[in-house]
């Protein structure tokens, strides 16, 4: 009897781990498939959103340094007179 039962027990821990859960189902799998589609779709418009903002930062950035250069005003140049030492010595003479 002892045998018996214990083959029963050994049998029905067979079954229990035979039948096991089962795996996913179809819909379970087109849920996950979806949701990475979503994440992968997410990450790529957030990809481009910062991209854009990085260029149009970039853009604003050239332009405000083009005003700026554009705003101040050139330095002027000075005439510089050269007289020879020649020609001071002449006026002097004439003096």
């Amino acid at each position: 009897m002892k045998k018996l039962a214990l083959s029963v027990i050994v049998a029905g821990m067979f079954a229990f781990v035979a039948c096991g859960p089962k795996g996913p189902t179809p819909e379970q799998l087109q849920k996950q498939q979806d949701s990475i589609a979503q994440v992968k779709a997410d990450s790529v418009k957030k990809d481009s959103i910062a991209k854009a903002t990085a260029l149009k930062a970039k853009e604003d950035s050239i332009k405000k340094a083009d005003s700026i250069a554009k705003a101040k005003p050139e330095p002027k140049k000075k005439e510089v007179k050269k007289e020879g030492k020649k020609e001071v010595k002449k006026v002097d003479k004439k003096k």
